[in-house]
């Protein structure tokens, strides 16, 4: 791993560098002050997708879902409480696919949830379907390396 990691603020769109022995010491976004890490899933969209995907040097996993998925309400609760362990380890986001159907087209989702891995601004991974919290620990820490 590097010694400096660039992560960017899922709020303002700030491209941060944050030593790596520093990011379990709670970063702040150099610009707008919002902590980098808050053990809550960053909210993406349209808007900020591509930037926080690309200008984030950790693995980042996007939980694609939808308000009207029972499957995606029923995985919200899991992936939150991942969040609160993969972290500062891993970015965790979600992306909801009815309010961002540029995104969502993009990246091609034709079942919800769909979990992504990204390394390095590249998709690396892909599973679809709620998962209990265990396997997806299991599914989100191949990417680490």
């Amino acid at each position: 791993m590097p010694d400096i990691l660039h992560i960017t603020c899922s709020q303002c769109g700030a491209r941060n560098r944050v030593p790596a022995d520093k990011r379990n010491h709670g970063p702040k976004c150099g610009q707008c002050g919002t902590p980098l890490f808050s053990g809550r899933p960053a909210q993406l969209g349209d808007g900020n997708f591509a930037a926080v995907i690309a200008g984030t040097d950790l693995p980042v996993i996007v939980d694609c879902w939808a308000e009207w998925c029972g499957p995606c309400k029923m995985f919200a609760p899991v992936f939150e409480q991942a969040t609160q362990t993969l972290e500062p380890d891993f970015r965790l986001a979600r992306l909801d696919t009815d309010a961002n159907p540029q995104t969502a087209a993009k990246l091609g989702i034709r079942s919800i949830p769909t979990l992504i891995a990204f390394r390095n601004g590249s998709e690396v991974g892909r599973i679809s379907g709620a998962l209990p919290l265990t396997r997806f620990l299991q599914w989100a820490r191949q990417y680490v390396h």
